[in-house]
């Protein structure tokens, strides 16, 4: 009996209109595309994007050159080099992230215990030059400045969290 009701499935293709009964009722439905440039879709605070130094409010940098970020980096991305300051407090000197390299992972970011590096919301960015995919340490401390507002309130949403 299993064979003739096969037979009889494959000779009014049955699989084929099941199919298209799935493609006819979905499309009175309405539409659920977003068109990019013009609408964009909510981000979460937690959202790991671009990479970015802070300041301290006198604006002093926050890094210590512990080299936690550049030990628990499991693409190897990060480069620090350290020196003592003239305070007796130890800087960097060299702090590069390769973004090639780079996975978004985000243990940079939970191992520095000033929090000092962090990674932004931002996804929108390119590189159309060799060498741009470094960010040293003065381009990551132009970002930390140039969106401090955003990426206060990004740690002051996710804080009761933490």
């Amino acid at each position: 009996m299993n064979r003739i009701r096969g037979y009889i499935k494959t000779f009014v293709l049955w699989e084929l209109w099941q199919g298209l009964s799935v493609t006819f009722f979905n499309f009175f439905k309405p539409a659920v595309t977003i068109y990019y440039p013009e609408e964009k879709t909510p981000q979460s605070p937690r959202f790991r994007g671009l990479h970015a130094q802070r300041r301290y409010a006198n604006g002093e940098e926050r890094c210590i050159a512990c080299k936690l970020c550049e030990a628990v980096c499991p693409a190897l991305a990060i480069t620090i080099e350290s020196d003592v300051g003239e305070d007796g407090t130890r800087r960097t000197t060299r702090y590069d992230i390769d973004l090639f390299k780079c996975i978004y992972c985000g243990f940079c970011e939970e191992a520095c215990p000033v929090d000092a590096i962090v990674e932004t919301r931002i996804h929108e960015y390119h590189m159309e030059a060799t060498g741009e995919n470094i960010l040293t340490k003065d381009k990551l401390l132009a970002i930390g400045d140039k969106y401090d507002a955003m990426i206060s309130a990004d740690k002051a949403a996710d804080a009761k969290y933490r």
